[in-house]
């Protein structure tokens, strides 16, 4: 079937056109195709590194359990080195590090809590990580420095946690108005059932009255 006059124009307009855009075309197509083979392809790798890293925490939940401290460190090192970009990384820090300042290691406790804050990437794990180690730096009388930890902005959910430890901070140090105020505001954050509620009425009860 003969193309009418009309149609002809169209059919060069169109063959014009594409002379003179058709490669850039072929070019964009080609790199959002390619661009979306790497995405996949990267989500493919993080559901592969995911599923390796669930395995050894499982592992390394059992070493903890039987307590075997030799085991349960190599594998917290082999999932932070292999997986760090994964969730199962700091929590695997965090719990060695638990079971090191149990066994009286508290220079490897601090290393893997300070792994943790500087190097996870998950914030939700990083504030727990700066309460314990603030725990840590305050039987080390290290104040300033556990302090300078606490002062951070934390989820509400938190909130008591990080001002109680702040009043356990400063009357270490001796400033009894400041762990009053400290301790006050941990009250003040406290949910009805928080579990350290009676804990801080009971610290601030043994605090002498307020100077007047």
């Amino acid at each position: 079937m003969a193309y009418d006059l009309e149609e002809q124009e169209q059919l060069a307009a169109i063959k014009a056109w594409w002379e003179r855009w058709g490669n850039l075309v072929l070019t964009a197509v080609t790199v959002v195709l390619l661009a979306i083979a790497a995405f996949n392809g990267w989500r493919w790798y993080e559901r592969h590194e995911a599923g390796n890293a669930g395995a050894l925490y499982d592992e390394f939940l059992a070493a903890v359990e039987g307590n075997d401290l030799g085991r349960n460190k190599e594998l917290a090192g082999t999932i932070i080195e292999r997986y760090g970009r994964t969730i199962y990384a700091p929590l695997a820090a965090l719990q060695v590090a638990k079971v090191n300042f149990e066994a009286g290691d508290r220079g490897a406790a601090q290393a893997q809590l300070r792994w943790v804050i500087d190097k996870s990437g998950h914030p939700e794990l990083v504030h727990i990580a700066r309460l314990r180690l603030a725990g840590i730096l305050l039987d080390e009388k290290a104040h300033e420095e556990a302090l300078k930890l606490l002062a951070v902005e934390v989820p509400p959910a938190l909130a008591t946690s990080f001002a109680d430890r702040r009043g356990d901070v400063y009357i270490a140090m001796g400033k009894v108005e400041e762990a009053r105020r400290a301790w006050q505001e941990a009250l003040d954050k406290a949910e009805p059932q928080h579990p350290l509620r009676s804990i801080i009425q009971l610290k601030l009860d043994a605090l002498p009255p307020a100077a007047s």
